[in-house]
């Protein structure tokens, strides 16, 4: 298609608004496809702006609904638009095409926990335990849920004094949690 042989350098310029006027010529060409939808998908994004962006990869993945990085990309678009619902299939779709991409399981798990899905976000996190983010979100969801090992998941990332800071901030954002009155 003519004109998107100047794509790689206005992409690595970042003049978004030329690579808009490339891709959206090439999007209304007969034949254009999943690839196009979801470079123009991730002009819009790049320029923060949600709305169309959600569009072009929503036409992306309709296109090709095997295009793991264009579901990633509208779950990114999705949490830009506070769109939590079409965040977290967004990002369920990316995991379930590509499980080992970790950036979509913790997208995901992040958006579960906003969402109120602890008992999912336990088992999207389970895999990724011994991080400090992964732990902390165990911790959140186990204390939402009022499940007993709350506490001890507390008490453990506690104990890590790289991970307080993260703990502290996990026990203001669960409704469920208790401070403790003493840090290990």
């Amino acid at each position: 298609m003519a004109g998107l042989e100047k794509l790689p350098a206005l992409l690595a310029a970042g003049d978004w608004a030329a690579a808009e006027a490339v891709l959206k010529r090439a999007a209304r060409a007969r034949g254009a496809g999943a690839a196009i939808f979801y470079n123009l998908g991730k002009v819009y994004l790049e320029q923060g702006r949600a709305a169309p962006a959600m569009t072009w990869l929503a036409r992306a993945t309709g296109a090709d609904p095997t295009h793991a990085r264009a579901w990633f990309e509208l779950g990114r678009a999705a949490l830009l638009a506070e769109d939590f619902a079409s965040a977290e299939r967004g990002f369920d779709r990316a995991l379930a095409l590509v499980p080992g991409d970790m950036d979509a399981r913790r997208n995901l798990g992040r958006v579960l926990l906003r969402r109120g899905g602890f008992t999912r976000a336990r088992a999207i996190w389970a895999p990724l335990a011994g991080e400090p983010e992964a732990d902390a979100a165990l911790y959140h969801a186990a204390a939402e849920a009022g499940d007993a090992e709350a506490a001890d998941l507390l008490a453990a990332l506690l104990a890590r004094p790289e991970a307080r800071a993260l703990a502290l901030k996990t026990l203001v954002q669960t409704a469920k949690g208790t401070l403790p009155l003493q840090l290990p």
